[in-house]
């Protein structure tokens, strides 16, 4: 196992922070949590990494420094195994684990992201035309990822991969922003509740509950239902 000094500057309930928290876990990469909270936190993630958007890596042993979730998985895959373990090593199963990632991002959390972002704006200022389109885009998604998971286990295949890692944190916020119908979506239900029982994403579920009065929407009551279900 890798002995690089990992400090990943995250906040636990940040959607796009679980997928490399997940990543990690998933590893068994020894890392340091740092904490990105409020304007404070921002200013200092910015002479880190000039975007200050979080997650952001920094690997001290090798004087690296790395933004953007998906990168943030790849680069660990890598440290902790030569063969890689969420991006497979098989050049088509790595393509489908990289598509199903950027698709999962595209068209599951960031529309969740576009629907919480509108609850926070002022009434005259928010867009119900945006926040139409991006349901529209999440029923579109459920329903791809339905057919996907008719006949395998993970998003990318029969192996959990950085597809997965991405999944969980977006379906995870859009159940509570825009639920899909459980009857209908079997399949998807089905996944979800995996992801749920998967040990590293019941720590990163778990890590994050502190954090939930920071939603600016309301919680349903069984939002955690599939995570304790047998």
């Amino acid at each position: 196992m890798s002995t690089n000094q990992l400090v990943l500057h995250q906040h636990p309930f940040a959607a796009f922070c679980w997928k490399p928290l997940i990543a990690l876990h998933e590893l068994e990469l020894p890392f340091r949590p740092h904490l990105v909270d409020g304007e404070d936190g921002r200013r200092d993630l910015a002479r880190v990494w000039p975007l200050a958007s979080i997650p952001v890596l920094r690997d001290e042993t090798a004087d690296l420094t790395l933004p953007q979730s998906s990168t943030i998985v790849e680069y660990l895959d890598r440290l902790a195994s030569p063969t890689g373990r969420l991006i497979p090593q098989d050049h088509d199963r790595a393509l489908q684990a990289r598509l199903w990632d950027r698709i999962v991002d595209d068209y599951i959390a960031r529309p969740m992201q576009t629907i919480v972002g509108d609850s926070l704006r002022s009434e005259e200022d928010r867009d119900a035309t945006g926040v139409a389109q991006a349901r529209g885009t999440l029923d579109q998604a459920f329903a791809l990822l339905e057919a996907r998971l008719r006949d395998q286990e993970w998003a990318a295949g029969d192996a959990f991969t950085i597809a997965d890692c991405a999944a969980a944190p977006a379906l995870f916020y859009a159940r509570v922003v825009h639920p899909w119908d459980e009857a209908q979506r079997q399949d998807l239900t089905r996944y979800y509740r995996a992801l749920t029982h998967r040990p590293s994403i019941r720590r990163v579920i778990d890590d994050a509950r502190p954090y939930r009065h920071l939603f600016p929407l309301p919680w349903p009551e069984d939002v955690d239902a599939h995570q304790h279900a047998q």
